[in-house]
């Protein structure tokens, strides 16, 4: 690739870094200071390069499932943010009609099959995916992200045994961002970590570093390109830093003094990519109106969801399905 592509693949992936950053800073502010959000969100600052990176390589018929910390990966995969924040105000326009909310956030005009609140359920779900593609003989492959806390979990031998066993088109992706909730991950996992158990599963298993956007891009390059041509699973260790909190009103007090100030001043993704944007030669003004264009994006997302209705009384029993009794059906 000449230097003009590679400048522009790197722009774009700083651009849906900073819409990333910039969405979970205006639906943090939604929570917290104007108390718009009903129920927790769990924003993904810090862990913008995983979702920029790999989605940058799964188009839009290929299928997304994410964890509860998941509005950057359906921001990546081509959401509107619009009817993303309208979905986490519980607005008309949401993209799942105000009704999922952050953790279940949906969009299947994307592939977007759905977030989860269930640790390590979507881990089965994608599998069941990558399987219907498969009988179907369907050309789309599934890319299935979770964190370190779900590979504790029984979902997760049970949905790559699966895709092992059947050899199904999915990339399993651990987004390691070290800790389980409000626990260390490492304190409570036996055994050489995610990877290993992959690998014993039978799939091909990558470790990358997750806040390197352009290491994780062109890895999910390689990876995608063994699927299409009928690859069988594969597993993808990102490891990643969750710079805030669990969850938006979560201060985190359980880290380590500092740990977090570090990993924010020496390992922040969005400032590894400006340094490589940087030495490919673009100034500070180009790198800034980046920003602000993200920035001055999700205010005005914002403000437009602020605006929006809830929905009327009379959907409340819309998109429930009632198919009768059975039993009464035999009758």
């Amino acid at each position: 690739m000449d230097k003009s592509h590679n400048t522009q693949t790197a722009r774009d992936l700083l651009v849906m870094m900073e819409r990333i950053r910039a969405f979970e800073e205006q639906a943090i502010l939604a929570a917290e200071r104007d108390n718009l959000v009903l129920g927790a969100i769990h924003p993904s600052i810090g862990q913008e390069a995983c979702a920029a990176g790999i989605m940058t390589h799964f188009n839009r018929d290929d299928i997304l499932l994410s964890t509860h910390r998941g509005h950057g990966h359906t921001l990546a995969k081509g959401a509107d943010p619009l009817a993303m924040m309208r979905e986490l105000l519980g607005r008309t326009g949401g993209c799942c009609g105000g009704k999922g909310g952050s953790m279940h956030i949906a969009d299947f005009g994307v592939g977007m099959l759905g977030a989860n609140g269930v640790v390590g359920a979507n881990i089965t779900i994608a599998a069941g995916a990558a399987h219907g593609l498969k009988m179907l003989g369907k050309s789309a492959i599934v890319v299935d992200i979770f964190g370190d806390g779900a590979a504790n979990r029984g979902p997760f031998l049970e949905g790559i045994n699966w895709a092992s066993v059947f050899d199904l088109p999915i990339l399993f992706v651990c987004e390691d961002n070290q800790y389980s909730a409000t626990t260390k991950t490492s304190a409570m996992t036996g055994g050489p970590g995610v990877a290993a158990r992959a690998e014993a599963l039978g799939l091909r298993a990558t470790v990358v570093d997750g806040n390197d956007a352009e290491a994780v891009a062109r890895t999910t390059h390689e990876i995608t390109t063994r699927l299409r041509a009928g690859g069988g699973p594969e597993f993808l260790h990102a490891i990643t830093y969750r710079q805030t909190g669990h969850t938006s009103f979560d201060p985190a007090s359980y880290r380590p003094d500092g740990e977090a100030e570090k990993s924010i001043a020496d390992n922040d993704p969005i400032a590894r990519q400006r340094a490589v944007l940087g030495a490919m030669g673009l100034d500070r003004a180009a790198l800034k109106a980046i920003h602000d264009m993200a920035q001055a994006e999700m205010v005005q997302v914002l403000a437009d969801a602020s605006a929006t209705p809830f929905p009327g009384d009379e959907t409340a029993f819309t998109d429930v399905q009632d198919l009768g009794s059975p039993v009464q059906e035999a009758r």
